[in-house]
């Protein structure tokens, strides 16, 4: 992106705030230096395609913000000690950290298919249970939260302010879905900080006896361990918004008044039949269910054919149309590259020096240029970019010439190549360029 490349620093890059409702410019908190978290998968079973539109989404505002040129910290956790994890390993007969070790590394291996780039960190709550007891400690210090019979509860009494993400009102407000009703809590909607050891179950010495954190506080205390208590992005799916995210915000803030999250970002779920893909539902595809039929290519393009923000319903010929529209855009790259090979040792040499590209070409790469960063700019609207007339009249620019292509050097081979780049460089960018040759794609 030869052009876009002296003006990415200028563009305004606007993104959906859930805590102001509405799309804001994007200003770092330090200048060229962007924190994000995002909260991973609880490590209890092979993850499905909707834990993959996650995943995807915020991948590829990872790789838009290290095109704005920005140096982002990227931390992405595992839960690897839960309710779940545990009962999971019990139906199994298996220890319930070797359960989600195994799972862990599974999810890696899946993001690595759908060409993810790895986090800067990935954190887990069994690596940092010091810091989770430090921050309940300030939180309890700070009167924010109570101890009884070796549970610690956050007061949602001492959080005035609870409630200002989801909009939701402290009187409405229930326990959290994995948080059992409780007569001891002060309050119905208290959360678990900390919870007592039961038998059987792995556990950990602390100030209020044996036991292992609640779900809330492990992101609190991990993204002000990587990123401080204040910070740019925090994502997820929507459907932690509350009491996930709501939580965090409250015990956060509890543990220091330092503490504050600039954009909160949320992607849409997955839905089947119009309903959320979910494994308490057991209307899910995995992952791995879903690439086994499919190249993990094509249905990274279908994950990002919908604006992140909206659900995205999951149906056969959805993927079947990503798959045929991936096939002519390899395709079409690949027979540039062949036609292009006689010529590659003398554009590498001309490469070091400005050419002149003709009218028609040239028009072509602005305009595509020009709809790339308009559209990632806009709140990260990834939807029909690769499907867009833009995109379409660059491929069929490289279609129409490589006929006429002839064996000596011309303008035109300068112009194919260049929009060729150009193509590429937006796949780049979504994650949608191969890793291997585009012939190994194997595309149907």
């Amino acid at each position: 992106m030869e052009e876009a490349e002296s003006k990415k620093k200028k563009a305004e890059f606007r993104l959906y705030n859930a805590m102001s409702k509405t799309v804001e410019v994007f200003e770092p908190i330090v200048p060229g230096k962007v924190g994000m978290y995002v909260c991973g998968v609880t490590a209890y079973d092979l993850s499905h395609i909707g834990h993959a539109r996650a995943a995807v989404v915020f991948d590829v505002l990872f790789r838009y913000l290290l095109h704005l040129d920005y140096e982002v910290t990227y931390v992405r956790n595992f839960t690897d000690i839960d309710d779940k994890i545990i009962k999971r390993a019990n139906d199994l007969g298996e220890d319930p950290l070797s359960l989600s070790n195994r799972f862990c590394e599974e999810y890696v291996a899946d993001m690595k298919n759908l060409g993810c780039l790895p986090p800067t960190h990935q954190p887990r709550v069994t690596e940092h249970m010091e810091n989770i007891k430090n921050m309940i400690t300030q939180i309890m210090e700070n009167g924010c939260a109570y101890a009884v019979d070796g549970d610690v509860n956050f007061a949602v009494d001492k959080s005035p302010n609870y409630g200002q993400l989801s909009g939701r009102k402290l009187e409405d407000n229930r326990a959290g879905e994995r948080i059992a009703v409780d007569l001891r809590k002060q309050n119905p909607a208290d959360f678990a900080l900390w919870k007592a050891a039961k038998e059987g179950e792995p556990s950990w010495d602390s100030p209020w006896g044996p036991g292992r954190p609640g779900w809330h506080i492990e992101c609190s205390a991990m993204s002000a361990h990587y990123l401080s208590f204040k910070f740019d992005i925090h994502g997820g799916g929507s459907d932690l918004i509350f009491p996930h995210h709501e939580n965090e915000l409250a015990q956060s803030s509890a543990a220091s008044s330092d503490s504050k999250v600039n954009f909160w970002v949320h992607n849409g779920h997955v839905t089947n039949n119009q309903l959320k893909m979910s494994k308490s539902l057991g209307n899910f595809f995995t992952i791995r269910q879903v690439i086994e039929k499919y190249h993990p290519l094509p249905v990274r393009m279908f994950l990002l054919s919908n604006h992140y923000r909206t659900p995205l319903n999951y149906t056969v010929a959805q993927i079947e149309q990503a798959s045929e529209t991936a096939w002519f855009i390899y395709q079409t790259l690949q027979d540039c590259e062949v036609c292009l090979s006689p010529f590659q040792e003398r554009l590498a040499k001309s490469g070091k020096k400005p050419v002149q590209i003709p009218g028609e070409a040239q028009a072509c790469l602005t305009k595509l240029q020009e709809e790339f960063n308009d559209k990632l700019s806009d709140d990260l609207n990834t939807s029909q970019l690769v499907t867009g007339r833009k995109f379409n009249e660059a491929l069929k620019y490289i279609t129409l010439n490589l006929k006429p292509l002839k064996k000596q050097m011309s303008p035109l081979v300068h112009s194919i190549a260049a929009v060729g780049r150009e193509v590429e460089s937006v796949l780049r960018i979504l994650g949608l360029l191969p890793t291997c040759s585009y012939d190994e794609v194997g595309l149907p």
